[in-house]
């Protein structure tokens, strides 16, 4: 797990930069390496830290196997609890970068926009959520605002700020408006077309701002990974 880096650190929390591929935490029918796996060796005093530490030491918040960047980790039960508050609260702030399928087209020819639809756990498949159609369980709201970065001829690429923070939220709502994320092998359309040179879906946890346990402002940033960035350019040496 050497391509785990850490972004920000003092002595309540730390920030990562989540490879694509990691799991955040173990989760059924699979035994692979998580991120927990080397938190507790690195950080053994977080082993205690958490609502769930047996499961999930430290996590107070997850990102997708597939979608990289800043993800935040508590070192100790107090700034857990200020965190996941903080969170509840919707205090802290998050941007997202994703390219996505299609021209996106807020209403009224704007440059950005709101997607406003609740997200429920799918009845057909219990890896999915969806926000609409067979389901099962609570009904969640979810929020997602999006702004307009760049177009290409087949692409548009987005900063997203989710207000919510539903599973695969992000995912499930750039699908519902016909736009899914490129690459996504599970909310994608059937025979999307997926460039080599991106190994996870485009979706990358870009940037958190919060207000520290300590009281000071953090500003939390992590870059593309290669793959996006390098098919980026080539959509720019394009047009």
């Amino acid at each position: 797990m050497e391509d785990i880096k850490i972004i920000y650190e003092d002595k309540d929390i730390l920030a990562i930069n989540k490879p694509a591929g990691l799991l955040v935490h173990p989760a059924l029918k699979t035994h692979e390496k998580t991120l927990v796996d080397w938190l507790v060796e690195k950080y053994p005093e977080v082993k205690n830290v958490g609502d769930l530490p047996e499961l999930r030491p430290g996590i107070v918040h997850r990102l997708d196997k597939d979608t990289s960047g800043v993800l935040l980790i508590a070192k100790n039960q107090r700034a857990f609890e200020y965190l996941k508050l903080q969170f509840q609260n919707r205090k802290i702030k998050k941007k997202y970068i994703a390219l996505v399928h299609g021209d996106v087209k807020p209403p009224g020819g704007a440059k950005s926009g709101v997607i406003e639809l609740p997200i429920a756990k799918s009845k057909k498949d219990f890896r999915k959520r969806v926000a609409g159609g067979e389901i099962t369980g609570k009904i969640r709201e979810a929020i997602t605002e999006y702004k307009i970065i760049k177009k290409f001829p087949e692409y548009t690429l987005v900063e997203v700020f989710p207000k919510t923070g539903r599973t695969h939220q992000i995912r499930v709502h750039f699908r519902e408006i016909g736009h899914p994320i490129v690459c996504d092998k599970l909310y994608g359309f059937k025979n999307a077309f997926c460039p080599s040179e991106i190994k996870q879906h485009f979706l990358h946890a870009n940037y958190l701002e919060l207000v520290l346990p300590n009281g000071s402002l953090a500003r939390i940033e992590a870059d593309l990974p290669f793959g996006m960035e390098n098919f980026l350019e080539g959509l720019r040496k394009e047009k």
